[in-house]
């Protein structure tokens, strides 16, 4: 099998408030995902800072930070992780977490001054306001939209279905 007949991964965009408890809950779903489908499926998260949490746009320019040095993810899930400290300390937690998982916080810090990731964090934030996201975690799998800022409830299994029929070709 050539390149051009391997099966494309199914892209799964998790629009997500790195201090929002939702997110944090909605993990365990996302790991799950993961492990049953391995490279098959593509969990990316878009970035969708809610204005009641005081310290989410900063650690969406954290998590692209972490991203350029190669950490994205572990760093997003420590970060969610933390959710309950994050309003309390605020942005000394993001630079924690950065030293951490062995990142440059000093480049954390200057990336947080700077605003180099300004730019990534607003485009998601416009893109999931134009295609209707209101809150947070909401999923996008194929052309369907899953709101999991009202409950996480069945959740997965709905993905599971949608990619399941994606990967089928169905």
């Amino acid at each position: 099998m050539n390149d051009s007949t391997a099966i494309r991964p199914v892209v799964l965009d998790i629009w997500c408030d790195l201090e929002c408890p939702d997110c944090h809950r909605a993990l365990d779903d996302v790991r799950a995902l993961r492990a049953r489908y391995g490279d098959r499926l593509e969990p990316r998260l878009r970035h969708f800072p809610l204005e009641k949490h005081k310290h989410a746009y900063a650690a969406a320019q954290a998590a692209e930070e972490a991203a350029e040095q190669g950490r994205g993810w572990p760093y997003v899930e420590a970060v969610l992780a933390r959710t309950a400290e994050l309003p309390a300390k605020g942005e000394p937690v993001l630079l924690e977490v950065a030293r951490e998982l062995g990142l440059d916080a000093e480049e954390f810090d200057t990336a947080l001054i700077d605003g180099r990731h300004l730019l990534a964090v607003d485009a998601d934030q416009a893109e999931g306001k134009a295609i209707g996201v209101t809150g947070t975690p909401t999923y996008v799998i194929g052309d369907e939209r899953l709101d999991g800022g009202k409950s996480q409830e069945g959740l997965r299994g709905r993905i599971e279905e949608i990619a399941d029929r994606l990967l089928a070709g169905v």
